[in-house]
C-alpha cells in the first residue's frame, strides 16, 4: 500500500503551506532510495521549503524534567526569563529587554479533560481533530494505572537521555488513523517512509534500546497494544510489525528543539545598540550561557522529534548543500541552500552535527553505520577514501568520553 512519488510531493505541498514549487522528489537507487532535487536555480541562503510534520511529539524525559512545551507544536511555553531561571537554577535571575520574549501566556489554552497545555487554541483544536481525542486521558492523566501512562513509563524505563525517540510519536501515528475518516490514505503515508530489512531492523532496535533489546522491546510492543490496538493497523502490533515500526522512526525521526531563551537572544542580536551598551549586552548573555552550562549542561532545549515527509527525502552528504532549522520556536521545520543549488541537483542535508563533519572519514562512517545503516559516499568520501580506516587518538578519547557520560547521565536519570 506504498504512497506513490506523486502522491506523496502532492501532500507535501499541502502540509508545508510555505513550501516553493522549486523541488522534487525522484527515485535515486535501491541503496539510496528516493531524493529531493532541485527543479530550478535556488540561491545560497534562500529557504528552500517550510514543512509541518505529520506527527510530532515531545521526549518524555525532556517533558518529565519540566521543559514546558505546547503539547502539540512543541513551541516553548516559559517565559524567556522563567527558561534562564531553570536552566540556571536561579530563581531570582532577571533578564534586559523582557519585551523581546515572543511567549504569549495569554493565549496559551489547556485541554479542558486532561489538562494538557498547547500554544493556541489552533494547536488545541488541530491536536482534538488529528489524535488527541483518542490519546486523552481525561481525569487519569496522573493515575499510573493508566494505560498510556504504563507505556510511557515502561518507555522511560528503557530509554534513558539523551534521546533520540518517543513512544507517543508511533502512539500518535495510530491515534491519527483511528481518528481519521480516510484511514487508507493515512497507513499510505506513514508506509512511504524508508523500511528496512528484518535484519537492519534489529540492528537499529539494538542500537536504541542496548543489549537486553528484545525483552524491552517485547514489553513495549505489549504495553502499546494494550493502550492503542487499531484493526486497521493490526500489522503494527505483530513482533515483526513493531519491530519495522520502531525502526521506521528510528531512521527518518528528525529531532526538533525549541527555545524561548534562544529566540530572545536573537532578537538581542538584532538590536541597534551603542558599542558599550552591546558590549554589556554581549557579556552579559555569555556569562548566562555559562551559568546554564554548568547548572543544565548541554540539554537547553524542549525536545522531541517529527516525521516529515519532504526532509526525509533528504539524503546526506558529509558536505550539505542544505540545512534544517527550526527558527519558528515551534515544529515547523525551514530547510536553507547553504550554497547554489542547479536545477537537477540533489538537495542534501547532513545527519552529522558540525563536529562530527570535520573528525576523520573512518569515523564518519562509523556514526552514520551504527545510526542509519549505510555507507557514506559523498563527494568528501570519495575524496579521503585512501585515508587509513583508523581513528585518531583524540578521535578516540572523545568517543571514550562521550560513553561514559551517557553512561553517568542514564544511571542519575534512574534516581528521578
Amino acid at each position: 500500500m506504498a504512497a506513490s512519488m506523486c502522491d506523496v510531493f502532492s501532500f507535501c505541498m499541502g502540509v508545508a503551506g510555505r513550501a516553493r514549487v522549486s523541488v522534487e522528489v525522484r527515485f535515486v537507487s535501491s541503496s539510496k532510495g528516493k531524493g529531493l532535487f532541485a527543479t530550478q536555480l535556488i540561491r545560497k541562503g534562500e529557504t528552500i521549503f517550510v514543512e509541518r510534520p505529520l506527527v510530532a511529539a515531545q521526549f518524555l524525559w525532556n517533558a518529565l524534567y519540566r521543559y514546558r512545551a505546547c503539547d502539540h507544536c512543541l513551541r516553548a511555553l516559559e517565559k524567556a526569563e522563567e527558561n534562564a531561571q531553570r536552566l540556571t537554577g536561579k530563581p531570582g535571575q532577571v533578564l534586559p529587554h523582557p519585551e523581546l520574549c515572543p511567549v504569549r501566556k495569554d493565549l496559551h489554552q489547556s485541554c479542558p479533560h486532561c489538562q494538557v497545555m498547547y500554544c493556541s487554541a489552533e494547536c488545541r483544536l488541530a491536536a482534538a481533530e488529528q489524535y488527541h481525542r483518542v490519546l486523552c486521558p481525561g481525569p487519569s492523566q496522573d493515575d499510573p494505572l493508566h494505560p498510556l501512562n504504563k507505556l510511557q513509563e515502561a518507555w522511560r524505563s528503557v530509554h534513558y537521555p539523551p534521546e533520540t525517540a518517543s513512544i507517543m510519536l508511533m502512539a500518535r501515528m495510530v491515534a491519527t488513523v483511528k481518528q481519521a475518516k480516510d484511514k487508507d490514505r493515512w497507513i499510505r503515508l506513514f508506509s512511504q517512509f524508508c523500511n528496512k530489512t528484518a535484519n537492519e531492523e534489529e540492528e537499529i532496535v539494538h542500537k536504541l534500546l542496548g543489549d537486553k533489546f528484545k525483552g524491552q522491546l517485547e514489553l513495549v510492543r505489549r504495553l502499546f497494544t494494550e493502550a492503542l490496538y487499531e484493526e486497521a493497523l493490526s500489522q503494527w502490533f505483530t513482533p515483526d510489525g513493531f519491530r519495522s515500526l520502531f525502526a521506521l522512526v528510528g531512521t527518518n525521526g528528525q529531532g526538533i528543539g525549541t527555545s524561548s531563551l534562544s529566540q530572545w537572544v536573537h532578537a538581542c542580536d538584532a538590536l541597534e545598540l551603542k558599542p558599550q551598551d552591546r558590549e554589556k549586552l554581549d557579556a552579559f548573555i555569555d556569562q548566562l550561557y555559562k551559568d546554564i552550562e554548568a547548572a543544565t549542561g548541554e540539554f537547553l532545549n524542549c525536545e522531541g522529534s517529527g516525521l516529515f515527509v519532504l526532509q526525509s527525502c533528504c539524503n546526506h552528504s558529509c558536505v550539505p548543500n542544505a540545512e534544517t532549522s527550526f527558527p519558528e520556536n515551534n515544529f515547523l521545520l525551514h530547510v536553507t541552500a547553504l550554497e547554489d543549488i542547479k536545477p537537477g541537483e540533489e538537495i542534501c542535508i547532513s545527519y552529522l552535527d558540525c563536529c562530527q563533519r570535520e573528525r576523520s572519514r573512518h569515523s564518519r562512517h562509523k556514526i552514520l553505520r551504527e545510526n542509519y545503516l549505510f555507507v557514506c559516499s559523498c563527494p568528501k568520501c570519495l575524496a579521503e577514501a585512501d585515508e587509513p580506516n583508523v581513528t585518531s587518538e583524540e578521535e578516540d578519547e572523545e568517543e571514550e568520553e562521550g560513553e561514559a557520560e551517557d553512561a553517568e547521565l542514564g544511571d542519575e536519570m534512574t534516581d528521578v
